[in-house]
């Protein structure tokens, strides 16, 4: 597509697990493909294997690429147009391959749910992506496609119905198929370790406008107890991703100059149900940590099988000026930290190659950076559906 470049995307690794996944997305969703793209990781011997266990193509390149040698690193983003990386916990192994990237103007995407770390690279970078041009774009998985997306998706109809935004908006997941990543779980521990170290990276976690410049807004909702929605009939019990996509969605409405208004609001819970039983789960819920003692590590995850039975959807709710509910939805056709992730990522990446007036240089969100255009691909290609539900 680039006659400057050797590449179009590249998938850093992709002998991992998500990794994997991600490149037998794009072979089996774009077989005849009138991009290029090349596989990359440590080992050619690993990346040969999974490619010939994925069945893609033996003309498909690959891609010597350590995340401690910088050169390689250099010689990577230097061939490519897009770089999808899958190599986390990014605090760990991320930081040089963002400097290369917002050096030279390449485009990046990654799954990135480690908000300190997220917040040095804005500090660190996001100046030098604007004069490059390269667009830098965290959280292009379950964290946060489904909830930033969902709250730009919910602004836009409720512009649509009363004129203008609202400034108020519940988000809560109503079904959740599947489970969260070896990654994920990887990346949360790291941030912990880290924030046992720093004290600061607390403050960090705990700051809903962490990535947002210097604005603070409001004192927001807190969603760290278990409460009860009248206008949902069911109890709400804290989700464990609230911290970073609230974070994300204000980055969102600060960099596309707060479009939902310097008095924005968000808050992000799970649906456990009504009654009794619907409150002893939220209870049960806010309570739980297995995630953080789970036995899952990176490249360990479900079968195909059970990525395919998975699914989820997430609800955002605002009432009107007129005092109307409005609600829309957000829905995957697969498990959220696997199936439907890989597929969110690898469709961002061509959002971004296949519109490269689109956005702005700089460290940026899906929201921000996508928008519309992004929404439109992951309802034709990666099985998510943005539905209107009221009025």
């Amino acid at each position: 597509m680039d006659p400057e470049k050797q590449y179009d995307l590249v998938v850093f690794g992709a002998s991992g697990y998500t990794g994997r996944l991600v490149a037998e997305y794009l072979n089996e969703q774009y077989p005849d493909a009138d991009f290029s793209w090349a596989m990359a990781g440590r080992s050619i011997d690993k990346l040969a294997a999974v490619r010939a266990e994925m069945g893609i193509p033996d003309a498909i390149p690959l891609i010597a690429v350590d995340s401690d040698d910088p050169e390689s690193l250099r010689a990577m983003v230097l061939a490519t147009r897009v770089v999808i990386t899958t190599v986390g916990p990014y605090q760990l192994y991320g930081e040089e391959l963002v400097r290369q990237c917002a050096t030279h103007g390449t485009d990046y995407v990654d799954l990135s749910g480690e908000p300190a770390w997220m917040q040095h690279t804005i500090e660190a970078y996001h100046s030098l992506a604007q004069r490059s041009g390269a667009r830098i774009v965290h959280s292009c998985g379950f964290d946060s496609i489904p909830f930033d997306l969902g709250v730009f998706h919910l602004q836009e109809h409720a512009k649509a119905i009363t004129g203008s935004p609202v400034s108020r908006v519940k988000g809560r997941v109503r079904a959740m198929n599947g489970s969260f990543s070896g990654g994920t779980i990887a990346s949360l521990r790291a941030t912990m370790a880290a924030a046992a170290e720093n004290p600061d990276i607390i403050t960090t976690l705990l700051n809903p406008f962490a990535l947002t410049g210097g604005f603070t807004g409001p004192t927001q909702p807190n969603g760290n107890e278990p409460r009860y929605d009248e206008e949902l009939s069911s109890w709400s019990a804290p989700f464990i991703m609230a911290t970073i996509n609230s974070k994300n969605i204000h980055r969102s409405n600060f960099l596309m100059g707060h479009p939902y208004g310097e008095a924005f609001a968000y808050d992000e819970m799970l649906l456990t149900g009504d009654g009794d039983q619907g409150k002893a789960t939220a209870e049960f819920v806010a309570k739980d940590n297995t995630l953080a003692t789970s036995p899952l590590k990176p490249g360990e995850g479900p079968s195909r099988e059970e990525r395919e039975a998975g699914n989820y959807e997430t609800l955002f709710v605002a009432e009107s000026p007129s005092g109307d509910m409005l609600m829309t939805s957000v829905s995957g056709d697969r498990d959220p930290g696997y199936g439907s992730t890989s597929k969110m990522l690898a469709e961002a990446a061509l959002c971004l190659l296949m519109n490269p007036g689109l956005g702005s240089g700089g460290v940026q969100t899906p929201a921000a950076a996508m928008g519309q255009p992004l929404i439109d691909r992951l309802q034709a290609h990666a099985g998510l559906t943005f539905k209107v539900e009221a009025p």
